[in-house]
C-alpha cells in the first residue's frame, strides 16, 4: 500500500493526552473503567432487547443497534489509547492509522442516521400514536438500519479514497491519541487546501445537517404536543430528554472539528473523548434509568434468572 500512495512514512507518532506519569495512571484507570462500562452496559441492552419479547418494538430495535455501534465506535480508539498511555513512544502503523480512520467514520455515519431514525420513531409515537405500528413497521426499521450502514460506508470511503493516496514523506507526528482525516491530511506533502475542503464539506455538512435536522424534529414534536395538550409539555420533555442529551453529546465534538477550520490547537482531541468514551458509557444509563419498559424488563430478567437457579 505504501507503494500505491507513494508514501515514505511507515508509521505515525501519536502525541497522546499527557506526559505526567500521575495523570497517565489516572487516565488509564478512568478510561479502562469507562470502556468496561461501555462493553457491559451496551451489550446488556442488546441482550435484553433480544431476550425480552416485550421489548420487540421499533424503538428498542433501533436502540439495540445504537448500542452495538457505540461498542464499535469506542473499540476503534479507546483500547489503543489505554495501551499507549504508559508508553513513551506511541506509534501507529500507516495501515492501522488508515484502517482506524475508515472504521471510525463508518461507525460515526451509522450512528448519525440511527439517531435520526430514533427521532422519527419518537415523532411517530407522540404525534401519530394510532398509526405508530403501521408506520414503524419491521420493514421500515430494517430499511433504516440498512440506510445507516450504506450512509456510513459511503461517507467514510468518499474521504478515505483520496487520503490513502496522499504522499506522506516528512512529518509524522499527530497531536492526538487517534488518527483522523483533518490531522492526517495536515502531514501530507502536497497542497492540502482542496483535500481539507472535501473533508470539511463531507463530515462538516453531514454533522451540521444531521444535528439541525434532529433539533428541528424535537422542536416540531414539542410544538405539536403543546398544541394538543393545552401547554403541558412535561410528558414530551421526559420522553425526549434522553434523546436530546445524546444528540448534544454526540454532535458537539463533530461540529467543532469538522465545521470549523482545520485544527490549530489540541482542544479537539479532548472533546472527542466525549464521543469515544463518555457518551457511549452514558448511553445505557441515559436510556435505562428513565425508561420504565427497560427497568421492568430488567426486573423480569432478574426474576427469571432467580427462578431458574432455584429450580
Amino acid at each position: 500500500m505504501d507503494q500505491l500512495n507513494g508514501s515514505m512514512v511507515s508509521e505515525f507518532v501519536l502525541l497522546g493526552l499527557s506526559s505526567s506519569w500521575e495523570t497517565k495512571v489516572f487516565l488509564m484507570l478512568t478510561f479502562s473503567t469507562l470502556y468496561l462500562g461501555i462493553i457491559v452496559g451496551n451489550l446488556f441492552i442488546v441482550i435484553l432487547v433480544i431476550a425480552d419479547s416485550y421489548l420487540h418494538s421499533p424503538m428498542y430495535f433501533l436502540l439495540a443497534n445504537l448500542s452495538l455501534i457505540d461498542v464499535g465506535l469506542s473499540t476503534t480508539t479507546v483500547p489503543k489509547m489505554i495501551s499507549d498511555l504508559p508508553k513513551e513512544h506511541r506509534v501507529i502503523s500507516f495501515h492501522s492509522c488508515m484502517t482506524q480512520m475508515c472504521f471510525m467514520h463508518i461507525m460515526g455515519g451509522v450512528e448519525m442516521v440511527l439517531l435520526i431514525a430514533m427521532a422519527f420513531d419518537r415523532y411517530t409515537a407522540i404525534c401519530k400514536p394510532l398509526r405508530y405500528l403501521s408506520i414503524m413497521s419491521p420493514k421500515l426499521c430494517i430499511s433504516f438500519v440498512i440506510a445507516a450502514w450504506v450512509t456510513g460506508v459511503v461517507h467514510a470511503l468518499s474521504q478515505f479514497s483520496f487520503v490513502i493516496n496522499l504522499p506522506f514523506c516528512g512529518p509524522n507526528k499527530i497531536d492526538s491519541f487517534y488518527c483522523d482525516f483533518p490531522r492526517t491530511i495536515q502531514l501530507a506533502c502536497t497542497d492540502r487546501d482542496k483535500f481539507e475542503f472535501v473533508v470539511a464539506a463531507n463530515s462538516g455538512f453531514m454533522s451540521m445537517g444531521a444535528f439541525f435536522l434532529l433539533l428541528l424534529s424535537y422542536v416540531f414534536i414539542l410544538v405539536t404536543v403543546w398544541k394538543r395538550s393545552s401547554g403541558d409539555l412535561s410528558k414530551a420533555l421526559v420522553t425526549l430528554s434522553a434523546h436530546i442529551t445524546v444528540v448534544v453529546l454526540s454532535f458537539t465534538p463533530c461540529m467543532f472539528l469538522y465545521v470549523w477550520p482545520f485544527p490549530t490547537s489540541s482542544i479537539d482531541k479532548y472533546l472527542f473523548i466525549v464521543d469515544f468514551a463518555i457518551t457511549p458509557a452514558l448511553n445505557p444509563v441515559i436510556y435505562t434509568l428513565r425508561n420504565k419498559d427497560i427497568l421492568v424488563s430488567i426486573q423480569r430478567l432478574y426474576k427469571r434468572v432467580g427462578y431458574d437457579n432455584f429450580c
